[in-house]
């Protein structure tokens, strides 16, 4: 890969992929960019700049191989290797979390959950064991878990943070409509749900006017 690929491009990657392995699934053998375009409604321009940050490019009049493609982008993203999980806050949204398939077919695996409520701790769901909050570092560092997923309401985001950090997370992902402090170290990605909606009630509030 060449250095100093963007933000996002990366962020776009696991798009080309998702279409790719769709690809491959439908026994499409190789696609151009303008195709791979028109399923994204993206611009081919767009995509031909983002694959030639790759090592694997595709043909000039033939397009990119969509097996070797997907099997590219899936060790590029680290799609395949196994990840090891634990979340904080077992609620509705955390319960779709866990029942969500495609997490399965990328390798996460979640190790333990965590939540203060006594009427859950002790019980399993998809099963794995639901756990008191106080053993969150403990437990996490004891397993190695390196990834929190944090749904928690936002009053206790930023003490599971520290607990999960203390364990030895790097990489958190945030539920919580609440901005978190971190170390340098410790990589987040925040999911507010409040945020995007008002996105779209915005969008549909100009088409009022």
């Amino acid at each position: 890969m060449k250095s100093g690929i963007p933000i996002p491009t990366l962020n776009r990657l696991p798009l080309y992929y998702r279409e790719f392995r769709r690809a491959v699934d439908n026994g499409i053998e190789t696609m151009n960019s303008k195709e791979l375009g028109a399923r994204l409604f993206m611009p081919d321009t767009q995509i031909r700049k983002d694959l030639s940050y790759l090592d694997e490019q595709g043909r000039q009049r033939v397009g990119y191989d969509t097996r070797t493609m997907a099997s590219y982008l899936e060790d590029f993203l680290g799609l395949m290797d196994e990840k090891q999980a634990v979340l904080v806050g077992v609620g509705n949204l955390a319960r779709a979390l866990i029942s969500y398939p495609e997490f399965r077919r990328y390798g996460l695996q979640f190790r333990a959950l965590f939540d203060n409520d006594p009427d859950k701790i002790g019980s399993e769901l998809a099963g794995v064991k639901i756990v008191p909050v106080e053993r969150i570092e403990n437990l996490v560092q004891r397993l190695s878990v390196r990834i929190g997923i944090i749904t928690t309401p936002a009053e206790a985001a930023q003490m599971v943070a520290d607990q999960l950090i203390a364990g030895g997370v790097i990489a958190i992902w945030n539920f919580a409509p609440i901005t978190l402090k971190v170390p340098a170290h410790v990589y987040v990605v925040n999911e507010n749900l409040a945020i995007d909606f008002a996105k779209l009630s915005h969008h549909v509030q100009k088409a009022k006017v």
